[in-house]
């Protein structure tokens, strides 16, 4: 697989989406090279801890391989697990940093319950942990903010799942071809962000998609959240068909709408998203659809997060903020840490 290179000098974050097609062939190289331990044994379930960028890999992972997992996949975004996880468990602790206060928690007492434990991280606590305790683990290129890492780090879920012979090897084939989507189409995704942020500017966000495709939609909100500063809330259909739906009463031209839609999406989803447009457009014209491309789940939902980078990049350019500061996490981990 060859390596597409950065087509001219841009902000650091800028060349962090422009780099994720290379952060997922490197992360084919990494995982390819995944050997498990204990992987004749028959897992019962799979839990995956990881909170923001390191966490949205799991969600987004356990939703693309439901259809093919024999065992429930639960992720989890606490300092705590589930009473059911112990042996029998194949729990997947995944932090860029190593570092996660809640991440290092829930792998502690996933580890004294007797779970199988698998590490996905930079370095850190977590790989010490590892290594000291001579668990299974997957160590990624470092540096970088977690958000912007998704590239190295979703690929890994999948291969620790297929390691443990929980999926099959097709994944590659759906990662090797979503790089492949992100470079022809670069140009267009780029000219088509940048018309959805300018449309976005001065607005708050309200993203839908249907209830298999949420971890695209909880990724483009942590990205408008991080990189544009901006809030703005997801829901899925069918499920806010059954209530939030009813809360669009009053007119709001502050409010914009965008759909992620794809082609393969149920039926009856694209009936309900049509009348559901109809609803949205009485009461604001900003309503926006973004298409998913590809011809696979892995493809189509990779192309329709890298697009939601860029859009959460240039709305970042359009209020004038620093896309890669976060100083109120930095603050709150200080504070926590002092206590």
């Amino acid at each position: 697989m060859r390596k597409f290179a950065p087509r001219y000098n841009h902000t650091q974050m800028e060349q962090l989406i422009r780099d994720f097609p290379n952060q997922i062939l490197k992360a084919m190289a990494i995982g390819n090279g995944f050997i498990p331990t204990d992987a004749d044994v028959d897992y019962a379930n799979v839990v995956i801890s990881g909170c923001g960028g390191s966490g949205i890999g799991g969600t987004v992972a356990a939703e693309l391989v439901a259809g093919e997992c024999p065992v429930p996949i639960a992720v989890i975004k606490e300092y705590g697990i589930p009473a059911y996880v112990g042996i029998g468990t194949l729990f997947l602790s995944c932090s860029y940093s190593g570092n996660t206060e809640e991440t290092i928690s829930a792998t502690e007492q996933a580890l004294s319950r007797g779970a199988k434990v698998v590490v996905i991280a930079s370095g850190g606590k977590l790989i010490e942990i590892a290594r000291s305790q001579n668990l299974d683990h997957i160590i990624i290129p470092g540096g970088q903010p977690p958000r912007a890492s998704f590239g190295l780090s979703f690929p890994q879920i999948l291969y620790v799942l297929h390691g443990f012979g929980l999926i099959s090897r097709g994944f590659e084939h759906g990662l090797e071809k979503a790089v492949e989507l992100m470079d022809t189409e670069h140009d267009d995704i780029v000219s088509k962000a940048t018309d959805v942020a300018s449309a976005m500017f001065g607005r708050l966000p309200v993203i839908y998609t249907s209830a298999g495709n949420e971890g695209v939609a909880v990724r483009f909100r942590q990205q408008v959240n991080e990189n544009s500063k901006v809030l703005c809330w997801h829901h899925v259909i069918p499920e806010m068909n059954h209530n939030e739906l009813v809360g669009w009463t009053e007119k709001d031209n502050r409010l914009i709408v965008i759909l992620f839609r794809n082609t393969t999406d149920h039926a009856r989803i694209q009936l309900r998203m049509e009348s559901n447009k109809r609803t949205f457009l009485v009461l604001t014209p900003n309503v926006l659809e973004i298409w998913s491309k590809g011809n696979g789940p892995i493809i189509r939902a990779i192309y329709q997060i890298h697009f939601g980078d860029w859009v959460s990049l240039f709305l970042a350019r359009l209020r004038k903020v620093d896309e890669m500061e976060v100083r109120v996490i930095d603050q709150l981990k200080a504070e926590l840490s002092r206590l």
